[in-house]
């Protein structure tokens, strides 16, 4: 069999989509000086989804904490997705629903950046959880999908893929936290 008109339109499709990324320049250099300012003040960045979005956070979470490109001090952030225990314990005990809300409520400090990511913007963990960053005083970013969702007016700052494709929606959102990671360390780097 032979898959290579499939392969190229695949790719076609994801560099398509990866490029109108560019519309959202400004919101991911408000993006940007926003995480700058956080870790310059002593916070930190939180990050959560699902799915893939779950090891989208983790990754992202990495990326800070260890380095994208450069040596240089690490950068406080934590994936809400890591600890099994606390997931699956809240899920049994209260609803899924809860799983990052709950975590927020006890990790989330003013002045932190919350990373919400949903490639459907309709997450309802994701979207309770936007909730209670904002209540605790921390600035929201949200990576959606689709039209954003119920999740965009719940982010300070929306960077919405316009896409019902969730492998399109991740695609594009890998790129736009690598440009995030990338020039968040390069600022805190000089």
């Amino acid at each position: 069999m032979n898959f290579e008109k499939e392969i190229e339109n695949s790719i076609k499709k994801s560099a398509e989509n990866i490029l109108k990324s560019i519309e959202f320049s400004d919101q991911i250099n408000k993006s940007i000086n926003l995480i700058i300012n956080c870790y310059q003040n002593n916070n930190k960045v939180i990050i959560f989804g699902n799915g893939g979005s779950a090891a989208d956070s983790q990754h992202m979470a990495a990326e800070l904490i260890g380095r994208f490109k450069l040596e240089r001090k690490s950068l406080p952030a934590i994936a809400l997705t890591t600890d099994s225990s606390i997931l699956t314990s809240l899920g049994n005990d209260y609803s899924y629903d809860v799983v990052f809300s709950r975590q927020c409520e006890s990790l989330v400090s003013s002045g932190d950046v919350v990373i919400g990511i949903s490639t459907s913007g309709n997450s309802k963990n994701v979207e309770l959880a936007m909730i209670t960053a904002q209540k605790k005083g921390a600035k929201t970013i949200g990576l959606l999908g689709n039209n954003g969702g119920n999740i965009k007016s719940k982010s300070d700052i929306p960077i919405i893929i316009n896409s019902s494709d969730t492998a399109n929606i991740q695609e594009s959102h890998r790129v736009i936290y690598h440009i995030i990671c990338e020039l968040v360390e390069r600022e805190l780097s000089e």
